[in-house]
This record gives C-alpha cells, sequence and structure tokens, in this order.
C-alpha cells in the first residue's frame, strides 16, 4: 500500500510555506516516526514524521519548492524494504475502453501511448495502425518559455576573487518585510539614556553562587532587564498599547518578546504573563526559548503576540543602536554592552560600569513625555533594584 506524505495544516497567519530539505531519498528505508522532511515557513520550521514503517518511493516537491497546506509532496509505500522494486507500474491501458483493432490496442500498451491523445482516422473514428505510427513520429511539443524577468548583467570579477549566491530563506525574507514594514507604517522616533550598572553587578556577585544553587540556573542580565520593563509597562499604559485601524488596544497583560539570535535569523518568542514570575523563573524560560530557537524547535504559539520587545545586542558587543519596532507593539527597548567610563559621582571622577538604553516607539501612541518617563523608570529600577522589590 502506497501513502501520500502531506505538508501539515499551516497556521491561518501563513499563506504558503517551502520545502528546506528532505532527510530521506527515493529508495531509502524509512522507521515510523522518522522525520522525512522540513518544511519551512516564515516563522517556523515544520517536521514530518512518517506515518508507517516503509520506503521512500517518490518526491513529488523537492528542496525548495513552494507548497501549500495539505498539499501532497511525496509518496510513501507502507511495509515495503529498500531494494526491493518500489517503483509503481505504468498503468496498463483498458482495452475495452480504445476503440481500435486488438492488434492495434497492443501496439498501443507497448509503445506506452496514451489512446485518448491519438485521432483516428478510421470508420466512426476508430485508431488504426496508421494512426499509433503517426502518434510515435510525431515531435514532441516544447513547453512554452514564460516571459524572462530581466537579469542585470553580473560584474566581471578580477582575477583571484569569487562570489558565493544564497536564496534567502523565507524566514529572512519575513525578516527583510517586517523590518521594512515598521519603517514605513510607523512614526519610529528613539531617546537615549544610560544607567549605572554597579548595583546589579554588585548583587550577581554576592548572589550568584546561591541563586545558581537554589534554582539551578544562573541569574543573569535580562530577568533584572525583564522585571524593571514590565513595572514600567504598568506605570506608562501607552508603551504596552499597539493601534488597531483607529482604536488605541491597551493590554492589561504583560507579555514581553525577547530578542534571540538563531541560526536561521532573528526571532523574537514571547514570555507569558511576565508579571507573575520570579527572577528565576524569567531565567529558565529565556533560556528554554533560547534552545529552542538554536534547535529549530520554536511553535508558532511561541513566537505568536508579545506587547513590548527586549533586545539585547550588548551580547555581542554594540555600544549603541536604534532597535527597530516589531510591529503591532509599539516600542522595543534596546541593552547594550556594559563599559567601564569616567563618570562625575558628587563631583569626583568615578569609573563605572555604564550601560546605554535605547527605546524606539511609535509617536502616533506614545509622546515624548511618556517614552522619556518609561526610559527614566527603568534606569532607575536598574540602578536601585530594591525598588523593584518596595514596587516603588
Amino acid at each position: 500500500m502506497t501513502i501520500e506524505i502531506l505538508v501539515p495544516v499551516l497556521p491561518e497567519s501563513v499563506a504558503d510555506a517551502a520545502i528546506a530539505i528532505w532527510h530521506k531519498r527515493p529508495g531509502d528505508t524509512v522507521e515510523r516516526d522518522d522525520i522525512i522532511v522540513e518544511i519551512e515557513t516564515d516563522k517556523v520550521i515544520l517536521e514530518v514524521p512518517a506515518v508507517e514503517a516503509g520506503v521512500l518511493v517518490e518526491i513529488i516537491e523537492d528542496d525548495g519548492a513552494t507548497v501549500l497546506g495539505q498539499q501532497v509532496i511525496g509518496k510513501l509505500k507502507v511495509g515495503a524494504v529498500a531494494g526491493e522494486e518500489t517503483k509503481d507500474k505504468p498503468a496498463e491501458v483498458n482495452e475495452e475502453s480504445v476503440d481500435a483493432s486488438p492488434a492495434v490496442r497492443r501496439l498501443i500498451a507497448e509503445k506506452g501511448l496514451d489512446a485518448s491523445k491519438i485521432t483516428g482516422t478510421g470508420k466512426n473514428g476508430q485508431i488504426i495502425k496508421e494512426d499509433v505510427e503517426k502518434a510515435l513520429a510525431a515531435p514532441v511539443a516544447a513547453p512554452v518559455a514564460k516571459a524572462a524577468a530581466p537579469v542585470v548583467a553580473p560584474v566581471e570579477l578580477q582575477p583571484g576573487r569569487s562570489e558565493k549566491r544564497v536564496p534567502m530563506t523565507r524566514l529572512r525574507k519575513r525578516i527583510a518585510e517586517r523590518l521594512l514594514e515598521a519603517k514605513n507604517s510607523t512614526a519610529m522616533l528613539t531617546t537615549f539614556n544610560e544607567v549605572n550598572m554597579k548595583p546589579i553587578m554588585d548583587i550577581r556577585k554576592q548572589y550568584k553562587d546561591i541563586f545558581e544553587e537554589r534554582h539551578g540556573i544562573r541569574l543573569g542580565f535580562m530577568s533584572f532587564y525583564v522585571k524593571a520593563v514590565v513595572e514600567a509597562l504598568k506605570r506608562y499604559p501607552e508603551v504596552n498599547a499597539s493601534l488597531d485601524g483607529t482604536d488605541i488596544v491597551y493590554h492589561n497583560y504583560f507579555d514581553v518578546s525577547i530578542a534571540i539570535s538563531t541560526p536561521r535569523g532573528l526571532v523574537t518568542p514571547v514570555l507569558r504573563d511576565c508579571d507573575t514570575m520570579s527572577l528565576a523563573d524569567i531565567e529558565k524560560n529565556i533560556r528554554h526559548l533560547a534552545l529552542k530557537g538554536r534547535d529549530g524547535k520554536l511553535s508558532i504559539e511561541d513566537l505568536t503576540g508579545g506587547n513590548f520587545t527586549v533586545t539585547n545586542g550588548g551580547v555581542f558587543g554594540s555600544l549603541m543602536s536604534t532597535p527597530i519596532i516589531n510591529p503591532p507593539q509599539s516600542a522595543i527597548l534596546g541593552m547594550h554592552k556594559i563599559q567601564d567610563r569616567p563618570m562625575a559621582v558628587d563631583g569626583q571622577v568615578v569609573i563605572l560600569p555604564m550601560m546605554y538604553l535605547a527605546l524606539s516607539y511609535d509617536h502616533r501612541i506614545v509622546d515624548g513625555k511618556e517614552s522619556v518617563g518609561f526610559l527614566v523608570t527603568i534606569k532607575e529600577l536598574l540602578e536601585d533594584p530594591t525598588r523593584l522589590l518596595l514596587d516603588v
């Protein structure tokens, strides 16, 4: 028995997908639950497992092909073993349905012709031997070539130079579309501030071993950032809002998107209900999402939603940047590299670990007063973490 391999049902927000890679080739043995093919959408990678053991008979859509939900992309022969004859036999001609003599019907079958495409010139349209010979002699019509898009002639390279051309992945294409959408459809501005990270660094130094022993996870900076963001969102609800047509939607929950770099590109999985999480919970969930992103295991649910985004370019050494809003959100906070700088403190020059903060926001929703107040709140909370505990 041969069964069809189908594209999984795609979410409503995903119009189509592409074949990323076939892990099996025609003739390969497939065990039940083996991953046969990976299908790439503009958000996640979908794995298609084998529902039965057998041999992969046919690949209908090869790597890179665009496919739709529930489309047939291959065939699997159940119970077969590699090395056996797994190709389907050519369809036999139904002699009773062909208006021709027995000898002509046999000739049609031997030559593998489609009797329905042979014009009969015999009595009452009957197919005769000359019709079959004419069909065999007829040249195969070449497919009509589509009008090719104008191609820019490549620049001739100098000796010793080379180039590599790689098609953009669907995720990279989607990232590009979203970035352009954000730039073209929002009134985006960025405001900056800086924060003294010494208090948090002192806390981490003092409690990191106890924290890791108690919770099984390292105490990082991101949990402090997320905690400060949630408190600031409570005080400035406009930053936690989004535009829906001519309406402003104020969200009474705190789902924070965390920008994560993966081998496939930048993704923003969501930490939900951050206001109910402890520092340990935040660190564990961020690590869990980062590992899923690295392994390509993020689901549509992991990436859906989010009211505000936090991105930390400091892990790559970025000193300052202007992050781009993640629509339909109204703002994004960029954290950067912590670097020792001379600062004036009470009339004295002191070397302190300083970090720049950048808040990009949609000026259609958030005014300058709210954006600056939001950023100053985060600065104050990070410079005096006790305020997070006392809610002041």
